[in-house]
C-alpha cells in the first residue's frame, strides 16, 4: 500500500532499515524516574513508496495530484471535493502569477487603469491639450469630496475553481498501449495522463524519460523504460535525458524542503546517475526552458569564475574589486512554479509594507508594531501564543476586519469555531472559511494573523499573500525551533533573515516541567527536570520490538490510569513511517489493541485514527464513521469528509502513530515519544524539540537510542534549504543601515 503522498517528510530520503525483533512482554516499571527529553529532527524520513525493481517503472507510487485522474473516464463530480478545490485553487494561483509577469513585459497603457477623481483630471488635461476646453477649468474650485465609507461586510463566497478535466477513455488506452510497449505497468496511466495531460501517449514515446514527471518513478526505471521504446538509439548521453534528470532532481529537493539548488549541487547529482557531461546537461536544460537560472548580488550565471584580465586592463585590481562587492552567491537552477511562487510571495509582501498607512497603536510591544507596519513578525514558544490573540481582540475592539488562522483545525476552540474569529489556513484558502471577498477576490479583512507560520510553504504562502488587499496588515507568528513546513520554502525564517519588518520576540516562558525541558532543548540542552507530578517520564527499552510493545502500554493502559486520558487525547510520534517502530508498525499494533477489526472497508474499520492527505504537503487527523458508494466517511477537526474509493489507498493511513513532521502543527493533552535504536540517525535538534513540545500534560519517552538523544540536541541542527525569498524580500524591502 503506497503511503499518503502528503506525509512525505521534506528533510528525508529513506525509510529506516526493518529489524525483526519480538516484542517483549517485559511490564512497566511503576518507579520509572522523571527525566529530560530532547527535541527536532534534522530529517524525517520520507513517505514515497518503495517501489519493487522492474524495466520500467513502479505499480507503487505516491500521487501528487489526484483530483480528476484516476484511471476511469468518469467525468468529474458537480461538486468539487476539498483536495480538488484545494489543487484547482493552486492551479489558479500560478495562471495568474504568469498572467501578471507577462503583463510586465507588454507596453504600458497610460491611464488604463485610473478610475474616480485621477481619471477625470487625465481626461481634463487631455481634452485641455486638444482644444476641447479651457485650462481656467483646472482652478474652479470643486467641493470636498465625501469621506468614502468603508464597504458592507459581505459573506459571499467565491466560485469554486473549476476542477481539471479528467482524462478521456482514449487518453489513458494509449498510455497504456505506450506502457505496455516500454514494460512499465500499466496502472501507471492515470498518473501518467493527469501529469503529461491529453497528449501524454504522444509525449512518453518523443520522450520517454518524461516518465520521470510521475511520482515515486526512479531514474533507473525510466532508464529501462526508455531502452524499450528507443532500443539502440537508447544512451546516457541522450539530451532528453539530461532534461529529465536536472528537472527530476529539482522535484526531489523540493521534497526535502529546498525550492532551488546550486548548479555544483546538480552537476553532481547529474554525475551520480551517469550524465557522462553534468555541464553541458545543465546548459541543455536551461536552454530548453526546463528549468531557470539565478544569480543573485550580480554574481556570473553559468557559475564561471569572472573575467579579471578585463579588470586588469582597465586599471582595477581584481582581488580589491572582489573585496568591495563580496563573494558572490553561486548560481542557483529551480523550477518555474517554485520560482513564481516565491516572487508573488515577495511581490505580494512588499506591496503590503508599502500599502499600508502607519497608524499610533497604544498596548504592548506586538500592538505598537502592528499599528505603524503591514508586516510584523511575531516569535516564541506555545505560551505566546496568547500575545497575538490578544493582538487579534484588541484590533477588533478598534473597529477592524481581523482573523485569526491556524495550521491544524485541531487547535481551534469551540468559542473560536462558534465566533469564526479564527479559521484554519486551508479552509480560509478554499473559500469554505472565513470573510467573504471583494470584487477583486481580496479578503475582506485589515488584519489577519498567522499562527504556526513555521508550516508555511512557499505556494501556500503566496496564494495567501495574494488574497490579501492593499492596506491589510499581516503578522506572522510561530516558533523558529520547530521542524519546517512539509512544502518546500522557509516563509516564516527566510523574513526573518531577510530584516526588512519589525520582528518581535515573546518572553514568555512556557510553563512547567515540560516548558522548562523544551526550553532548554531549544539551546542545545537536554536537562533533567522535576516533575513531582510524572508530567516527563523516561522509559527504557532495549530494542524496537520492546518499544512498540511499550508504546501501546503506555496509550492503552497507563496514560488513561494515571491522568484519566483517554487513547484519542494520546498521540504518539516516531521519526518515521518504516522500521521496526515506525508508523506502520505502531499503527498496526495500537490497531490491534485500540480498535480491532477486519478492515472491512479497503483495511478501516468504524472508529480507526486516521491520518489523510487531502493534497500534499498536507495532513489532517480524522476517525473512520463508516463507508458508502461514495467513499470512506471520515469524522475531522474541520468536519465530516468523504475519501473517494480510488484514493483510499493512497491518501489514507492509520494515525494513532504520526512523524513530527505531521505532527508539528499540533498539541495533545497527552504525548509518546518513540525513539527506538534505529531511530538514532533521523535524530535532531529540532525534531526533538518539536515531537517533545507537542506534549500539553504529560509526556513519555520510549527510550533506546542511549547517548544519540543528547548528541542529537546538543550537535545536530537542521539542514538549512535553499531558497530564494530572503534576496528577494531585501532586495524589494532593504532597510537603511539594516545588515
Amino acid at each position: 500500500m503506497t503511503e499518503p503522498s502528503g506525509e512525505t517528510a521534506p528533510e528525508a530520503s529513506e525509510d529506516l532499515a526493518h529489524e525483526d525483533v519480538a516484542p517483549s512482554a517485559a511490564p512497566e516499571s511503576p518507579e520509572t524516574t522523571p527525566e529530560d527529553a530532547g527535541t527536532s529532527a534534522s530529517s524525517e524520513p520520507s513517505e514515497t513508496s518503495e517501489t519493487p525493481e522492474t524495466s520500467g517503472a513502479s505499480e507503487e507510487t505516491e500521487t501528487s495530484e489526484d483530483a480528476g485522474a484516476s484511471e476511469g473516464a468518469e467525468g468529474a463530480a458537480p461538486e468539487l471535493s476539498e483536495a480538488q478545490a484545494e489543487l484547482a485553487a493552486q492551479r489558479e494561483l500560478r495562471a495568474r502569477i504568469e498572467a501578471r509577469k507577462a503583463e510586465r513585459g507588454g507596453p504600458v497603457a497610460s491611464g488604463a487603469k485610473l478610475s474616480g477623481t485621477a481619471a477625470d483630471l487625465l481626461a481634463a488635461v487631455r481634452a485641455v491639450e486638444g482644444g476641447a476646453a479651457s485650462g481656467g477649468a483646472f482652478f474652479e474650485p470643486a467641493p470636498e469630496p465625501a469621506r468614502p465609507a468603508r464597504p458592507a461586510e459581505t459573506t459571499v463566497r467565491p466560485p469554486a475553481p473549476a476542477a481539471p478535466p479528467a482524462p478521456t477513455a482514449g487518453a489513458l488506452a494509449g498510455v497504456r498501449e505506450v506502457l505496455a510497449r516500454g514494460g512499465a505497468p500499466e496502472a501507471l496511466a492515470g498518473q501518467v495522463a493527469a501529469a503529461l495531460g491529453e497528449q501524454a501517449a504522444e509525449a512518453l514515446t518523443e520522450d520517454p524519460w518524461r516518465l520521470l514527471a510521475v511520482t515515486g518513478v526512479r531514474p533507473e526505471q525510466a532508464d529501462g523504460f526508455a531502452r524499450a521504446l528507443l532500443g539502440a538509439e537508447c544512451g546516457p548521453d541522450d539530451p532528453r535525458r539530461a532534461v529529465a534528470l536536472t528537472v527530476w532532481l529539482l522535484d526531489r529537493a523540493a521534497l526535502q524542503g529546498h525550492t532551488a539548488l546550486t548548479v555544483d549541487e546538480v552537476r553532481a547529482g547529474l554525475a551520480r546517475h551517469g550524465v557522462p557531461d553534468p555541464g553541458k546537461a545543465v546548459e541543455t536544460a536551461i536552454s530548453e526552458g526546463a528549468v531557470l537560472v539565478f544569480q543573485e548580488e550580480g554574481g556570473p550565471e553559468d557559475g564561471a569564475p569572472e573575467d579579471s584580465a578585463a579588470d586588469a586592463e582597465d586599471g582595477e585590481d581584481p582581488e580589491s574589486a572582489g573585496a568591495e562587492q563580496g563573494p558572490a552567491e553561486p548560481p542557483l537552477l529551480g523550477l518555474d512554479r517554485y520560482a513564481l511562487a516565491e516572487e508573488s510571495l515577495a511581490d505580494g509582501l512588499a506591496r503590503l509594507v508599502r500599502t499600508v498607512t502607519a497608524e499610533e497603536w497604544d498596548g504592548e510591544e506586538l500592538e505598537r508594531a502592528v499599528g505603524g507596519h503591514g508586516l510584523v513578525l511575531h516569535t516564541g514558544g506555545e505560551a505566546a501564543r496568547a500575545e497575538p490573540l490578544a493582538l487579534a481582540a484588541a484590533a477588533r475592539e478598534r473597529g477592524l476586519r481581523v482573523l485569526v488562522t491556524v495550521h491544524d483545525a485541531e487547535r481551534l476552540t469551540e468559542r473560536e469555531r462558534a465566533a469564526g474569529t479564527a479559521v484554519p489556513l486551508a479552509a480560509l484558502l478554499s473559500g469554505t472559511a472565513g470573510p467573504g471577498r471583494d470584487e477583486e477576490g481580496g479578503l475582506a479583512l485589515d488584519l489577519l494573523v498567522v499562527l504556526d507560520a513555521p508550516q508555511l510553504d512557499v505556494e501556500t504562502g503566496a496564494m495567501l499573500v495574494e488574497a490579501l488587499p492593499d492596506g491589510c496588515r499581516l503578522v506572522l507568528s510561530g516558533d523558529p525551533a520547530v521542524l519546517g513546513s512539509a512544502g518546500p520554502g522557509a516563509v516564516l525564517a527566510d523574513a526573518l533573515a531577510a530584516r526588512v519588518c519589525p520582528r518581535v520576540t515573546s518572553r514568555r516562558p512556557d510553563p512547567g516541567p515540560i516548558g522548562e525541558l523544551v526550553s532548554g532543548i531549544g539551546v542545545g540542552e537536554l536537562n533533567q527536570v522535576e516533575a513531582p507530578g510524572k508530567e516527563v517520564v523516561i522509559v527504557p527499552v532495549r530494542d524496537a520490538g520492546e518499544a512498540v510493545h511499550r508504546t501501546v502500554q503506555l496509550v492503552a493502559e497507563s496514560v488513561p490510569r494515571a491522568f484519566g486520558l483517554t487513547p484519542e487525547q494520546t498521540r504518539v510520534i516516531t521519526v518515521g513511517h518504516g522500521g521496526s517502530a515506525g508508523t506502520r508498525a505502531l499503527n498496526a499494533a495500537l490497531k490491534q489493541r485500540l480498535n480491532p477489526g477486519p478492515g472491512r472497508f479497503g483495511g478501516y474499520d468504524p472508529g480507526d485514527r486516521v491520518a489523510y492527505a487531502p493534497v500534499p504537503g498536507r495532513t489532517v487527523s480524522g476517525t473512520v464513521l463508516g463507508a458508502d458508494a461514495e467513499g470512506l466517511r471520515l469524522r475531522t477537526a474541520e468536519g465530516e469528509v468523504v475519501v473517494p474509493k480510488e484514493r483510499v489507498e493512497s491518501a489514507l493511513r492509520h494515525g494513532w502513530a504520526l512523524t513530527a513532521h505531521q505532527a508539528a502543527g499540533g498539541r495533545w493533552p497527552a504525548v509518546v515519544a518513540v525513539l527506538p535504536g534505529d531511530a538514532a540517525p533521523g535524530l535532531s535538534r529540532p525534531w526533538v524539540y518539536t515531537a517533545f513540545g507537542r506534549a500539553e500534560r504529560h509526556l513519555s519517552v520510549v527510550h533506546g537510542v542511549d547517548q544519540a538523544l543528547p548528541r542529537a540536541v546538543a550537535e545536530v541542527l537542521a539542514p538549512a534549504r535553499t531558497t530564494r525569498l530572503r534576496p528577494l524580500l531585501a532586495g524589494l524591502l532593504a532597510v537603511p543601515g539594516e545588515e
